[in-house]
């Protein structure tokens, strides 16, 4: 687990420090339809990108698929991934998600998640353009991440959401409209295929319960009474998640490369 002072450690591993495994947007629910989308089954080669501490991974191993790889940039993560998987198939390489080393056309489904909002604009085409590059033709590629809504929003609007997220995640949160979502998939070749939404209530109380179960809560809940410095932090991202409730949300694309 990450060692770095509370008050720079980056939101998604703050979380994981405290008992929360789901560490989605849109939670376990629109992960869970992330994944009905892809339909994976066992002739199915898959790579995801930003595996984390492997919540999904292991929803995926549960389809039995030919292959999994999961490629992350951060070796702390990949370590644990591999002590967590030891017994299984998957295979997890330390790698950027731009510049994988993969094999050209070497996967027929590619999925990532909370990931292409932490990047700029520019280095989101590239991680696309990489899922498109490693992609067999017909290929699909699904996404889950943070969104603003509606699309029409300010431009000024947009990037104030963007500094304060920025600000109390401790990472670089770029989060773009469902429209422009969409457009950046059109853009690097693929054909958009579903899109479904939902409340970004990451640290609601009804979305945490309905993600990690009771205990799973009392878990997290005890955690942060007992550690001041976590909880600080945790109301922090709180408050400007309520402060833009109706700016946020979360958005699985579904996307073939043509």
């Amino acid at each position: 687990m990450k060692t770095a002072a509370i008050e720079k450690m980056s939101a998604h591993w703050l979380l994981a420090k405290i008992g929360k495994k789901v560490l989605r947007p849109g939670g376990l629910v629109l992960t869970q339809k992330m994944l009905r989308m892809l339909d994976i089954n066992s002739h199915d080669r898959i790579v995801e990108f930003a595996p984390g501490i492997g919540f999904t991974a292991k929803l995926t191993l549960k389809k039995n698929p030919e292959s999994y790889t999961g490629i992350d940039a951060e070796q702390e993560a990949v370590d644990l991934l591999k002590k967590n998987f030891i017994n299984t198939a998957a295979q997890f390489k330390l790698g950027n998600a731009a510049h994988s080393d993969l094999a050209e056309q070497s996967a027929n489904k590619v999925y990532g998640e909370a990931m292409l909002s932490m990047h700029s604009d520019h280095r989101k085409s590239e991680i696309i353009r990489e899922a498109s590059r490693i992609l067999a033709p017909k290929g699909y590629y699904a996404i889950h991440e943070l969104a603003l809504a509606p699309d029409s929003l300010d431009e000024n609007v947009k990037l104030q959401i963007q500094k304060e997220l920025a600000l109390s995640l401790k990472v670089n949160t770029r989060p773009l409209t469902v429209s422009e979502w969409t457009q950046l998939l059109k853009k690097e070749g693929f054909q958009i295929l579903k899109t479904e939404t939902a409340p970004m209530h990451l640290l609601e109380l009804q979305r945490i319960i309905s993600d990690e179960g009771l205990s799973g809560f009392l878990k997290i809940a005890g955690n942060i009474i007992i550690q001041p410095k976590i909880r600080s932090r945790i109301l922090q991202m709180r408050r400007v998640f309520k402060k833009h409730n109706n700016c946020l949300c979360a958005v699985v694309i579904l996307a073939q490369k043509k």
